[in-house]
């Protein structure tokens, strides 16, 4: 790509558009290395670096740029000196046996990222994330990732209402419910969470015939952050395997 047209990446309307994203920094793009013999449509991907990566070893292609034209690239005020260009690509075929954690309208890219790193440490879950939900590919929702984007398959802009016809049985998170040590929250085929300050419509749970559980807590506050929540609630289905 130009470099005029990888600078436009940082807007999503240009991302769909060329049909790639960006990503910046040695970590993350050791973090797509990584993932190439599981995903080889990734070597589609492409890296621009400046002098001080001349020692980089990858099998992707290289482009070597300036300090300058480096700076213009980055997002962030100390530009890392290696960004890739990335293929927007459809969530790869995955074993039966995963299952789903559906994300109603989250909007912050740093619970989004902490999730999808949380769904790759422990593994067997894909990602779905409904309309209105934040992009995935943003600048600031791919580093909270820490490239875990590259091991968690991903499905944009699916609605609530379709999950029925998808899975048998549906799980949600909410202030009532049995709680999540019991048996019966291992069984499920799909959990669900809410949007960090609505949480989920009531009236679209009923239509998809979802089981409430709860986190059990002191009752001091409110509510738990939803990333904070998907922690332990994927902590305890791994708990359960073991």
């Amino acid at each position: 790509m130009k470099l005029e047209e990888i600078r436009k990446l940082h807007q999503k309307k240009f991302r769909q558009e060329f049909g790639c994203f960006l990503i910046e920094g040695e970590h993350l793009v050791l973090e797509l290395q990584r993932a190439l013999p599981g995903d080889p449509r990734l070597n589609a991907s492409e890296i621009y670096l400046t002098a001080e990566f001349a020692h980089w070893q990858t099998p992707l292609p290289v482009h070597r740029v300036s300090a300058r034209q480096m700076a213009q690239l980055s997002e962030t005020r100390s530009p890392q000196g290696i960004v890739a260009v990335v293929p927007l690509l459809p969530a790869a075929e995955i074993s039966p046996a995963t299952r789903a954690l559906y994300l109603y309208e989250i909007q912050d890219p740093g619970n989004l990222g902490t999730i999808l790193r949380t769904l790759a440490w422990f593994g067997g879950f894909r990602c779905l994330l409904s309309p209105n939900s934040v992009d995935v590919h943003n600048a600031k929702a791919v580093r909270a990732t820490a490239g875990a984007l590259f091991h968690v398959p991903i499905e944009a802009d699916v609605p609530l209402e379709t999950l029925p016809a998808r899975f048998r049985r549906i799980a949600h998170l909410g202030l009532a419910g049995q709680s999540i040590s019991t048996p019966g929250f291992r069984d499920f085929d799909c959990y669900v969470y809410g949007n960090e300050a609505r949480g989920l419509p009531r009236e679209a749970l009923a239509g998809i015939r979802s089981v409430a559980f709860t986190i059990a807590g002191s009752g001091a506050i409110e509510s738990l952050n939803v990333a904070a929540s998907v922690n332990i609630c994927q902590y305890e289905l791994a708990r359960a395997r073991t």
